[in-house]
């Protein structure tokens, strides 16, 4: 069981929607995945709310550090493949929240 969950929250274009959902899956997931300490990740897509402002897209991703995120290893992880040129540019309204479990 991973002891902290890690929230990525943001916005893509429109047009750009299918590349990022494709790469985010077949590459960026496998690619944190790879770093010692990720259990799992899990993504969803905004479907209503209450609240303005909430960004489209949210990665929920189990760790064994509140760290992970700043570590060397997850910032090569992150910058592989076509993620750093592609989708990272474009993605907008990036919030990151690290939570622990408390039970």
């Amino acid at each position: 069981m991973s002891n902290y969950i890690y929230l990525v929250q943001m916005d893509i274009p429109s047009e750009l929607e299918e590349d990022f959902n494709r790469i985010y899956d077949t590459e960026h997931i496998p690619n944190i995945l790879s770093v010692e300490g990720v259990s799992s990740c899990t993504r969803y897509r905004l479907e209503g709310g209450d609240t303005d402002g909430v960004a489209k897209y949210l990665a929920i991703y189990g760790m064994s550090s509140p760290d992970l995120p700043g570590t060397d290893a997850w910032e090569s992880a992150s910058d592989k493949g076509d993620w750093i040129t592609r989708i990272r540019p474009f993605a907008t309204n990036r919030s990151r929240i690290v939570f622990k479990s408390i039970t």
